[in-house]
Protein backbone atom coordinates (compact mmCIF):
# COMPACT_ATOMS: atom_id res chain seq x y z
CA UNK A 1 0.00 0.00 0.00
CA UNK A 2 1.10 3.60 -0.75
CA UNK A 3 0.69 6.27 2.12
CA UNK A 4 -1.66 9.00 1.59
CA UNK A 5 0.06 12.20 1.09
CA UNK A 6 -0.79 14.72 4.27
CA UNK A 7 -0.84 18.29 3.96
CA UNK A 8 -0.30 20.36 7.30
CA UNK A 9 -1.09 23.85 7.55
CA UNK A 10 -0.65 26.34 10.43
CA UNK A 11 -4.02 27.53 11.83
CA UNK A 12 -5.83 30.56 10.60
CA UNK A 13 -3.04 30.09 7.69
CA UNK A 14 -6.32 29.53 5.42
CA UNK A 15 -9.30 31.77 6.16
CA UNK A 16 -11.77 28.64 5.14
CA UNK A 17 -10.44 26.88 7.86
CA UNK A 18 -12.39 26.72 11.46
CA UNK A 19 -10.71 28.98 13.36
CA UNK A 20 -12.27 27.68 16.73
CA UNK A 21 -10.22 25.00 16.24
CA UNK A 22 -8.51 23.67 19.67
CA UNK A 23 -5.31 21.73 17.63
CA UNK A 24 -2.54 23.59 16.49
CA UNK A 25 -2.12 21.86 13.01
CA UNK A 26 -5.04 20.75 10.90
CA UNK A 27 -4.35 17.76 8.70
CA UNK A 28 -5.83 17.57 5.10
CA UNK A 29 -5.74 14.40 3.57
CA UNK A 30 -5.16 14.23 -0.18
CA UNK A 31 -5.88 11.13 -1.92
CA UNK A 32 -3.13 8.96 -3.74
CA UNK A 33 -3.01 9.60 -7.34
CA UNK A 34 -4.08 6.25 -8.76
CA UNK A 35 -1.18 4.62 -10.81
CA UNK A 36 -2.03 3.22 -14.58
CA UNK A 37 -3.45 -0.25 -13.61
CA UNK A 38 -5.93 1.30 -11.66
CA UNK A 39 -7.08 4.19 -14.39
CA UNK A 40 -7.11 1.28 -16.98
CA UNK A 41 -9.15 -0.88 -14.59
CA UNK A 42 -11.49 2.26 -13.81
CA UNK A 43 -11.68 2.74 -17.49
CA UNK A 44 -12.79 -0.82 -18.35
CA UNK A 45 -15.52 -0.87 -15.46
CA UNK A 46 -17.42 -3.80 -16.23
CA UNK A 47 -15.18 -5.19 -18.47
CA UNK A 48 -12.98 -8.65 -17.25
CA UNK A 49 -10.84 -9.02 -20.43
CA UNK A 50 -7.29 -7.90 -20.87
CA UNK A 51 -6.52 -5.36 -24.07
CA UNK A 52 -4.68 -8.21 -26.47
CA UNK A 53 -7.59 -10.75 -25.54
CA UNK A 54 -10.44 -8.04 -26.50
CA UNK A 55 -8.45 -7.34 -29.66
CA UNK A 56 -8.09 -10.99 -30.32
CA UNK A 57 -11.40 -11.71 -29.97
CA UNK A 58 -12.45 -9.10 -32.60
CA UNK A 59 -9.97 -9.98 -34.76
CA UNK A 60 -11.71 -13.75 -34.51
CA UNK A 61 -15.61 -12.24 -34.88
CA UNK A 62 -13.97 -10.20 -37.86
CA UNK A 63 -12.99 -13.51 -39.78
CA UNK A 64 -16.32 -14.93 -38.46
CA UNK A 65 -18.70 -12.80 -40.09
CA UNK A 66 -16.68 -12.29 -43.27
CA UNK A 67 -16.44 -15.90 -44.27
CA UNK A 68 -19.94 -16.69 -42.49
CA UNK A 69 -21.49 -14.08 -45.03
CA UNK A 70 -19.80 -15.65 -48.05
CA UNK A 71 -20.62 -19.27 -46.53
CA UNK A 72 -24.71 -18.21 -46.41
CA UNK A 73 -24.80 -16.05 -49.42
CA UNK A 74 -23.10 -19.23 -51.28
CA UNK A 75 -25.42 -21.31 -49.68
CA UNK A 76 -29.35 -19.47 -50.19
CA UNK A 77 -28.32 -18.33 -53.49
CA UNK A 78 -26.47 -21.60 -55.22
CA UNK A 79 -27.63 -24.84 -52.73
CA UNK A 80 -30.79 -24.24 -50.74
CA UNK A 81 -32.50 -22.59 -54.22
CA UNK A 82 -33.01 -19.10 -53.32
CA UNK A 83 -32.36 -17.38 -56.40
CA UNK A 84 -32.93 -13.66 -55.75
CA UNK A 85 -29.93 -12.21 -55.41
CA UNK A 86 -31.06 -8.33 -55.92
CA UNK A 87 -33.55 -9.29 -53.15
CA UNK A 88 -31.35 -10.51 -51.03
CA UNK A 89 -28.54 -7.52 -50.76
CA UNK A 90 -31.68 -5.52 -50.78
CA UNK A 91 -32.14 -7.33 -47.22
CA UNK A 92 -28.78 -6.33 -45.99
CA UNK A 93 -29.21 -2.79 -47.27
CA UNK A 94 -32.18 -2.93 -44.87
CA UNK A 95 -30.69 -5.00 -42.25
CA UNK A 96 -27.65 -2.79 -42.44
CA UNK A 97 -29.81 0.35 -41.92
CA UNK A 98 -31.47 -0.65 -38.77
CA UNK A 99 -28.61 -1.87 -36.81
CA UNK A 100 -26.77 1.27 -38.00
CA UNK A 101 -29.77 3.59 -36.77
CA UNK A 102 -29.92 1.82 -33.06
CA UNK A 103 -26.05 1.29 -33.02
CA UNK A 104 -25.29 5.04 -32.97
CA UNK A 105 -28.33 6.22 -32.04
CA UNK A 106 -28.88 4.10 -29.03
CA UNK A 107 -25.42 2.07 -28.16
CA UNK A 108 -23.89 5.65 -29.00
CA UNK A 109 -20.95 3.90 -30.59
CA UNK A 110 -19.68 6.83 -32.60
CA UNK A 111 -21.36 10.44 -32.60
CA UNK A 112 -23.98 11.11 -34.91
CA UNK A 113 -23.40 12.99 -37.86
CA UNK A 114 -25.72 14.22 -39.72
CA UNK A 115 -26.10 15.47 -43.67
CA UNK A 116 -25.45 19.20 -44.19
CA UNK A 117 -26.17 19.82 -47.65
CA UNK A 118 -28.00 19.05 -51.05
CA UNK A 119 -24.51 18.61 -52.39
CA UNK A 120 -23.33 16.39 -49.71
CA UNK A 121 -26.58 13.75 -49.96
CA UNK A 122 -26.03 13.89 -54.03
CA UNK A 123 -22.01 12.58 -53.36
CA UNK A 124 -23.54 10.44 -50.81
CA UNK A 125 -26.22 8.92 -53.08
CA UNK A 126 -24.22 8.33 -55.53
CA UNK A 127 -21.69 6.75 -53.59
CA UNK A 128 -24.92 3.73 -53.13
CA UNK A 129 -25.41 3.62 -56.34
CA UNK A 130 -21.31 2.48 -57.03
CA UNK A 131 -22.39 0.32 -53.65
CA UNK A 132 -25.31 -1.47 -54.87
CA UNK A 133 -23.83 -1.95 -58.23
CA UNK A 134 -21.05 -3.72 -56.38
CA UNK A 135 -23.00 -6.03 -53.60
CA UNK A 136 -25.33 -7.38 -56.30
CA UNK A 137 -22.34 -8.70 -58.74
CA UNK A 138 -21.02 -10.34 -55.68
CA UNK A 139 -23.92 -12.21 -54.44
CA UNK A 140 -24.85 -12.64 -57.78
CA UNK A 141 -21.40 -14.13 -58.70
CA UNK A 142 -21.95 -16.42 -55.89
CA UNK A 143 -24.55 -18.64 -57.73
CA UNK A 144 -22.49 -19.27 -60.39
CA UNK A 145 -18.89 -19.79 -59.43
CA UNK A 146 -16.97 -21.15 -56.33
CA UNK A 147 -16.38 -18.96 -53.00
CA UNK A 148 -12.62 -19.76 -53.75
CA UNK A 149 -12.57 -18.24 -57.45
CA UNK A 150 -14.58 -15.70 -56.26
CA UNK A 151 -12.15 -14.48 -53.38
CA UNK A 152 -9.47 -15.13 -55.85
CA UNK A 153 -11.35 -12.54 -58.07
CA UNK A 154 -11.49 -10.37 -55.55
CA UNK A 155 -8.05 -10.06 -54.49
CA UNK A 156 -7.46 -8.40 -57.79
CA UNK A 157 -8.77 -5.28 -56.11
CA UNK A 158 -5.55 -2.70 -56.21
CA UNK A 159 -5.03 -3.71 -59.21
CA UNK A 160 -8.59 -1.73 -60.72
CA UNK A 161 -7.83 0.75 -57.98
CA UNK A 162 -4.95 1.83 -59.65
CA UNK A 163 -6.58 1.91 -63.04
CA UNK A 164 -9.59 3.70 -61.44
CA UNK A 165 -6.66 6.31 -59.76
CA UNK A 166 -5.12 7.06 -62.84
CA UNK A 167 -8.02 6.86 -65.39
CA UNK A 168 -10.23 9.55 -62.55
CA UNK A 169 -7.73 11.09 -60.78
CA UNK A 170 -4.17 10.83 -63.42
CA UNK A 171 -2.19 9.53 -59.85
CA UNK A 172 0.71 8.03 -61.10
CA UNK A 173 2.48 5.30 -59.16
CA UNK A 174 5.88 4.15 -58.30
CA UNK A 175 7.15 1.66 -61.16
CA UNK A 176 7.77 -0.38 -58.12
CA UNK A 177 3.57 0.12 -57.66
CA UNK A 178 2.61 -1.07 -61.46
CA UNK A 179 5.42 -3.83 -61.44
CA UNK A 180 3.99 -5.58 -58.10
CA UNK A 181 0.75 -5.67 -60.03
CA UNK A 182 1.93 -7.96 -62.39
CA UNK A 183 1.74 -10.95 -60.70
CA UNK A 184 -1.94 -10.27 -59.35
CA UNK A 185 -2.91 -9.99 -62.70
CA UNK A 186 -0.92 -13.21 -63.73
CA UNK A 187 -3.02 -15.26 -60.70
CA UNK A 188 -5.83 -14.43 -61.48
CA UNK A 189 -5.39 -15.47 -64.94
CA UNK A 190 -3.55 -18.81 -63.87
CA UNK A 191 -6.75 -19.50 -61.86
CA UNK A 192 -9.12 -18.66 -64.10
CA UNK A 193 -7.83 -21.19 -66.73
CA UNK A 194 -7.41 -23.94 -64.35
CA UNK A 195 -10.98 -23.46 -62.81
CA UNK A 196 -13.18 -26.63 -62.99
CA UNK A 197 -16.28 -24.94 -62.10
CA UNK A 198 -15.26 -21.82 -64.43
CA UNK A 199 -18.18 -20.06 -65.28
CA UNK A 200 -18.24 -16.98 -68.39
CA UNK A 201 -21.36 -14.70 -66.60
CA UNK A 202 -19.85 -15.33 -63.04
CA UNK A 203 -16.20 -14.57 -63.71
CA UNK A 204 -17.75 -11.14 -65.48
CA UNK A 205 -20.19 -9.87 -62.93
CA UNK A 206 -17.45 -10.87 -60.02
CA UNK A 207 -14.91 -8.86 -61.89
CA UNK A 208 -17.48 -6.09 -62.15
CA UNK A 209 -17.99 -6.49 -58.03
CA UNK A 210 -14.24 -6.01 -57.79
CA UNK A 211 -13.99 -2.83 -60.06
CA UNK A 212 -17.07 -1.41 -58.50
CA UNK A 213 -15.51 -1.82 -55.24
CA UNK A 214 -11.90 -0.29 -56.35
CA UNK A 215 -14.41 2.18 -58.02
CA UNK A 216 -15.75 3.19 -54.84
CA UNK A 217 -13.24 3.63 -52.73
CA UNK A 218 -11.37 6.21 -55.33
CA UNK A 219 -14.80 8.03 -55.78
CA UNK A 220 -15.31 8.33 -51.61
CA UNK A 221 -11.67 10.06 -51.90
CA UNK A 222 -12.65 12.52 -54.12
CA UNK A 223 -16.72 13.45 -53.20
CA UNK A 224 -16.06 13.43 -49.68
CA UNK A 225 -12.82 15.68 -48.95
CA UNK A 226 -13.11 18.26 -47.38
CA UNK A 227 -13.32 18.16 -43.39
CA UNK A 228 -16.77 19.19 -43.00
CA UNK A 229 -18.23 16.67 -45.90
CA UNK A 230 -16.25 13.51 -44.04
CA UNK A 231 -17.88 11.18 -42.49
CA UNK A 232 -17.25 8.26 -40.03
CA UNK A 233 -17.55 4.70 -41.75
CA UNK A 234 -20.25 3.96 -39.78
CA UNK A 235 -22.46 7.28 -40.20
CA UNK A 236 -21.48 6.57 -43.94
CA UNK A 237 -22.93 2.96 -44.02
CA UNK A 238 -26.06 4.80 -42.04
CA UNK A 239 -26.84 7.01 -45.01
CA UNK A 240 -25.82 4.79 -48.03
CA UNK A 241 -27.60 1.66 -46.78
CA UNK A 242 -31.20 3.03 -46.97
CA UNK A 243 -30.37 4.77 -50.34
CA UNK A 244 -28.94 1.47 -51.72
CA UNK A 245 -32.62 -0.33 -50.17
CA UNK A 246 -34.39 2.00 -52.21
CA UNK A 247 -32.30 2.04 -55.36
CA UNK A 248 -32.53 -1.98 -55.33
CA UNK A 249 -36.16 -1.88 -54.63
CA UNK A 250 -37.62 -1.18 -58.73
CA UNK A 251 -34.60 -3.72 -59.99
CA UNK A 252 -35.66 -6.50 -57.41
CA UNK A 253 -38.95 -5.92 -58.67
CA UNK A 254 -38.80 -6.11 -62.33
CA UNK A 255 -35.99 -8.34 -62.97
CA UNK A 256 -37.05 -10.88 -59.96
CA UNK A 257 -40.90 -10.62 -60.10
CA UNK A 258 -42.96 -11.00 -57.49
CA UNK A 259 -39.94 -12.28 -55.06
CA UNK A 260 -42.16 -10.71 -52.02
CA UNK A 261 -44.68 -13.35 -52.32
CA UNK A 262 -42.60 -15.91 -53.51
CA UNK A 263 -40.61 -15.57 -50.28
CA UNK A 264 -43.97 -15.75 -47.69
CA UNK A 265 -45.46 -18.64 -49.58
CA UNK A 266 -41.57 -20.47 -49.28
CA UNK A 267 -41.54 -19.49 -45.76
CA UNK A 268 -45.13 -20.99 -44.81
CA UNK A 269 -43.66 -24.56 -46.32
CA UNK A 270 -40.27 -24.16 -45.03
CA UNK A 271 -39.35 -22.01 -41.81
CA UNK A 272 -36.05 -22.36 -42.00
CA UNK A 273 -35.37 -19.67 -44.75
CA UNK A 274 -36.60 -16.95 -42.31
CA UNK A 275 -33.68 -18.22 -39.77
CA UNK A 276 -31.37 -17.83 -43.20
CA UNK A 277 -32.32 -14.80 -44.42
CA UNK A 278 -32.34 -12.83 -41.05
CA UNK A 279 -29.01 -14.50 -40.09
CA UNK A 280 -27.65 -13.92 -43.28
CA UNK A 281 -28.67 -9.59 -43.11
CA UNK A 282 -27.53 -9.78 -39.57
CA UNK A 283 -24.00 -11.06 -40.04
CA UNK A 284 -23.96 -8.88 -43.15
CA UNK A 285 -23.94 -5.86 -40.66
CA UNK A 286 -21.82 -7.57 -38.54
CA UNK A 287 -18.81 -7.37 -41.16
CA UNK A 288 -19.17 -3.34 -41.00
CA UNK A 289 -19.81 -3.53 -37.82
CA UNK A 290 -16.28 -5.60 -37.51
CA UNK A 291 -14.49 -3.78 -39.81
CA UNK A 292 -14.62 -0.75 -37.67
CA UNK A 293 -14.19 -2.34 -34.78
CA UNK A 294 -10.83 -3.67 -35.82
CA UNK A 295 -9.64 -0.32 -37.79
CA UNK A 296 -10.64 1.18 -34.02
CA UNK A 297 -8.28 -1.31 -32.11
CA UNK A 298 -5.86 -2.42 -34.44
CA UNK A 299 -5.32 -0.18 -37.44
CA UNK A 300 -6.15 0.41 -41.47
CA UNK A 301 -3.15 -1.90 -42.07
CA UNK A 302 -4.18 -4.33 -40.04
CA UNK A 303 -7.28 -4.41 -41.88
CA UNK A 304 -5.67 -4.77 -45.28
CA UNK A 305 -3.47 -7.43 -43.73
CA UNK A 306 -6.58 -9.74 -42.79
CA UNK A 307 -8.37 -9.21 -45.52
CA UNK A 308 -5.18 -10.71 -47.76
CA UNK A 309 -5.56 -13.69 -44.94
CA UNK A 310 -9.30 -13.68 -45.30
CA UNK A 311 -9.20 -14.55 -49.09
CA UNK A 312 -7.65 -17.47 -48.36
CA UNK A 313 -9.00 -18.86 -45.66
CA UNK A 314 -13.00 -18.19 -46.96
CA UNK A 315 -11.29 -20.36 -50.25
CA UNK A 316 -10.26 -23.38 -47.99
CA UNK A 317 -13.21 -22.98 -45.65
CA UNK A 318 -15.61 -22.95 -48.80
CA UNK A 319 -13.93 -26.43 -50.44
CA UNK A 320 -14.31 -27.95 -46.80
CA UNK A 321 -18.12 -27.53 -46.97
CA UNK A 322 -19.23 -27.16 -50.60
CA UNK A 323 -16.66 -29.97 -51.52
CA UNK A 324 -15.69 -27.76 -54.66
CA UNK A 325 -13.09 -29.69 -57.02
CA UNK A 326 -9.99 -27.25 -57.38
CA UNK A 327 -6.60 -28.15 -59.13
CA UNK A 328 -3.20 -27.44 -58.15
CA UNK A 329 -2.83 -24.99 -60.78
CA UNK A 330 -5.56 -22.96 -59.21
CA UNK A 331 -4.32 -22.96 -55.56
CA UNK A 332 -1.01 -21.85 -57.62
CA UNK A 333 -2.60 -18.59 -59.53
CA UNK A 334 -4.77 -17.88 -56.44
CA UNK A 335 -1.43 -18.07 -54.15
CA UNK A 336 0.33 -15.90 -56.69
CA UNK A 337 -2.43 -13.32 -56.71
CA UNK A 338 -2.39 -12.72 -52.68
CA UNK A 339 1.30 -12.80 -52.97
CA UNK A 340 1.07 -9.88 -55.53
CA UNK A 341 -1.07 -7.83 -53.31
CA UNK A 342 1.28 -7.85 -50.58
CA UNK A 343 4.11 -6.82 -52.37
CA UNK A 344 1.84 -4.45 -54.14
CA UNK A 345 1.19 -3.28 -50.14
CA UNK A 346 4.63 -3.06 -49.67
CA UNK A 347 5.28 -1.31 -52.56
CA UNK A 348 2.65 1.36 -51.80
CA UNK A 349 4.13 2.06 -48.12
CA UNK A 350 7.47 2.71 -49.64
CA UNK A 351 6.24 5.04 -52.20
CA UNK A 352 4.08 7.14 -49.50
CA UNK A 353 7.29 6.77 -47.25
CA UNK A 354 9.55 8.18 -50.20
CA UNK A 355 6.83 11.07 -50.72
CA UNK A 356 7.15 12.46 -47.32
CA UNK A 357 11.00 12.52 -46.54
CA UNK A 358 11.03 14.46 -50.00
Amino acid sequence: MVEAQTWTTRRMSNPRLDSTATADHEVLDIPVTPTADVRNSIYNVGSHLSPNLLTALIIVSWFMSNIGVLILNKYLLSFYGYRYPIFLTMLHMISCACYSYAAINFLEIVPRQHILSRKQFLKIFALSVIFCFSVVCGNTSLRYIPVSFNQAIGATTPFFTAIFAFLITCKKESGEVYFALLPVVFGIVLASNSEPLFNLFGFLVCIGSTAGRALKSVVQGILLTSEAEKLHSMNLLLYMAPMAAMILLPFTLYIEGNVARITLEKARSDSFIVFLLLGNATVAYLVNLANFLVTKHTSALTLQVLGNAKAALAAFVSVMIFRNPVTVMGMTGFAVTVMGVVLYSEAKKRSKLQLTTH
